[in-house]
């Protein structure tokens, strides 16, 4: 059973038989792989008026634990983005009540990001759905085929240097 990426090497096997180029089987198809997971769940996302970076803000709020907030530093470091990108997704959130911006106490140049709670209730009507809506994208393999994918992938990026972030 061939698929695109099979087609890619072939057509480089025959123009470069030189070059082995066996990681484009691995690399292609995460490629490949990640524009459809990407696809798939801006799709599902949008249902609930909501793109995948807002998601990405308002689950790892949610996920911080009470009271759900986390400064846009954090935030930065936990999506490994930009701090323009956190900037401009805090500004549609709160625009839309998902988040608002608390000044600390202390010191008020430091501002704490927080889930609302139409955001709050927003997350946890999501987040099964979603959950549902990822194994529906894995449904190709048996459940122990991902877990050793998970870990496979898992040692890969680490060797690249992914670390957790906070």
């Amino acid at each position: 059973m061939s698929d695109a990426v099979d087609a890619v090497r072939n057509a480089w096997s025959r123009e470069r038989p030189d070059v082995d180029n066996w990681p484009v089987g691995v690399i292609g198809r995460a490629q490949r792989l990640a524009r459809v997971f990407e696809d798939e769940l801006q799709s599902f996302f949008h249902q609930y008026g909501l793109d995948t970076s807002e998601a990405d803000v308002l689950f790892t709020l949610r996920r911080s634990g009470a009271p759900y907030a986390l400064t846009p530093t954090q935030l930065v470091k936990s999506l490994a983005v930009t701090s323009g990108a956190i900037t401009k997704r805090i500004n549609r959130l709160e625009a839309r009540a998902f988040v608002e911006r608390i000044p600390d106490k202390l010191d008020r140049r430091i501002v704490q990001v927080h889930l609302t709670k139409h955001g709050l209730s927003t997350v946890d009507r999501v987040f099964a759905p979603h959950i549902e809506n990822e194994a529906r994208l894995l449904e190709g393999l048996d459940r122990a085929k991902l877990d050793q994918l998970a870990d496979l992938l898992r040692t890969l990026l680490k060797t690249l240097g992914d670390t957790p972030r906070n």
